[in-house]
């Protein structure tokens, strides 16, 4: 059996500094997430690969989502030194070669290699504060963790356009390479190894149909309603292997030594509700994010750079009610972020439900931050409530489990809003243009791509303008409502979530 190494046998000066390169392993990892979200056309067409465009971001989060529950339990197994490791050195490895790419195929090979180093980081990373820090201070531990993770993701495409316009999109990938080092200096010859008594046994069965059935899952979220149609033989294809990949996959881990995940999982009601509520809030607040930032650009008139400048007041809700919660949740018990949070956010998003055509920008950042200030409540203190509910042997697989639940949710959230949204642009279009320019544009969002020509919009008139804009911004507002729904049910989740003392 593996040792774990815990707070109570660590150094605090040796802890400091294995936090700090923690800290800078997750900026790499959270970059890199979004870094391509306003170069990744100028990288395409350079490329000469415009129509691999989409694979960029989805050979990412492919092997990120695939990588999250195996690194976590073989985190358990080995200690996080190697994994956090390993993990740096393929993540980096991948940075540099995706800068010396010559083809959208290379491209995208070390995007992929990418995700699976980002996969490794991420979840190792969070668990890790469960080994270095006492129950009463991993909130806060996972609270900064928490507000990292939302600034690298936030500044990910800043950093990306900034240095794609100035340097060159090369250098946006070898920009990791100085956090890297950092965080290998950091963490190489500090980081405790656990005491090994037995040989680890790794469940090869188990990792490879779990494996099968992420891909399934995710690459059906990204498919269907684009390459085929929610109903089709395609998609029913797609849910049948995914439900036999369950189905034996549960089997396989019953028997296990060492399950990836555990079925006597399903007996700890603060993992279980955590995974609920992680999956609500990543489906939530995937789409909210996306369509926020295509309203502004479309809608309010800004450049997709503006865009993600203003995305930096979400950010700044983030990081202040994460580092509070994480802070003062010792004193307050869960239940009061966990409430508060999910009715902040739904707020922020009634609020964004309400912009039009004329809105003021300060009135959209005021939006963001409201929407973030939420977020944040929530982020670090779900955490934490599943690490003090595992043993500690457990909390690489509980919090990666919980991680890649959230992963899916994100997923699953930007094919929904794009379907409700696709199916509400088709009635609105209908209202708000003349009919033959209905029969004449796409009924979804790829209608908007008809206003970058000149000539259809001379063609058409202000008027249809107008209407295709108004078409699209009450779409997007009635998403926004939706979403807020659904973030207002972890309420209810919060309330009933058991508090460890």
């Amino acid at each position: 059996m593996v040792e774990q190494i815990t707070y109570k046998n660590i150094d605090p000066r040796v802890r400091n500094m294995i936090m700090a390169g923690l800290v800078f392993a997750m900026l790499c990892a959270c970059f890199d997430g979004t870094i391509v979200g306003t170069c990744g056309t100028i990288i395409a067409q350079d490329l000469e690969g415009l129509d691999m465009y989409a694979w960029m971001t989805t050979a990412y989060m492919l092997c990120e989502t695939v990588m999250i529950p195996i690194s976590g339990k073989l985190s358990d197994l080995y200690g996080r030194k190697p994994l956090f490791l390993i993990g740096l050195a393929i993540f980096v490895g991948g940075s540099i070669v995706a800068g010396l790419s010559t083809s959208m195929e290379m491209f995208i090979a070390c995007r992929a290699v990418q995700g699976i180093g980002g996969g490794i980081l991420i979840p190792v990373a969070t668990a890790a504060v469960a080994d270095l820090y006492a129950p009463h201070e991993r909130a806060r531990m996972q609270g900064l963790l928490g507000a990292v993770f939302g600034i690298g993701s936030g500044i990910g495409p800043l950093l990306g356009g900034f240095i794609t316009d100035n340097i060159s999109w090369h250098w946006v990938f070898y920009i990791n390479v100085p956090f890297a080092l950092i965080a290998f200096f950091l963490t190489i010859r500090k980081f405790p190894s656990p005491i090994q008594d037995t040989k680890p046994i790794i469940d090869y069965s188990g990792i490879a149909v779990l494996t099968l059935l992420l891909l399934d899952l995710v690459l059906f979220f990204h498919w269907a309603g684009d390459e085929f149609e929610w109903l089709s033989a395609q998609s029913a294809g797609m849910v049948a292997v995914a439900v036999i990949a369950i189905l034996v996959f549960w089997r396989l881990e019953k028997r296990a030594k060492e399950p990836v995940i555990s079925p006597y999982v399903l007996h700890n009601k603060t993992v279980i509700m955590a995974a609920v509520f992680m999956f609500l809030f990543g489906l939530a607040m995937m789409g909210a994010m996306m369509y926020s930032s295509m309203f502004a650009i479309y809608i309010l008139g800004l450049t997709t750079m503006e865009a993600a400048e203003y995305t930096i007041a979400m950010i700044v809700g983030m990081m202040i009610t994460a580092l509070a919660s994480g802070a003062t949740v010792q004193k307050t018990g869960y239940k009061p972020w966990l409430i508060a949070g999910p009715i902040i956010s739904f707020i922020g998003l009634y609020m964004m439900s309400k912009l039009t055509l004329d809105s003021e920008l300060s009135y959209y950042a005021v939006c963001l931050f409201v929407f973030g200030f939420g977020l944040g409540c929530m982020m670090a203190i779900v955490m934490t409530a599943v690490q003090n509910s595992s043993t500690p042997r457990d909390i690489g697989m509980t919090t990666s489990a919980v991680n890649v639940i959230r992963s899916i949710g994100s997923t699953i959230g930007t094919a929904v809003f794009a379907l409700i949204i696709n199916n509400k642009i088709a009635m609105e279009l209908k209202d708000n243009v003349d009919g033959w320019v209905y029969d004449m544009v796409p009924h979804t969002t790829g209608v908007l791509n008809y206003l970058q020509s000149p000539e259809f919009i001379i063609a058409v008139g202000e008027a249809n303008v107008h209407g295709i804009l108004l078409s699209f911004a009450n779409s997007v507002n009635m998403a926004f409502l939706i979403g807020g729904g659904l973030i207002l049910i972890l309420t209810v989740i919060g309330f009933f979530f058991k508090e460890t003392p």
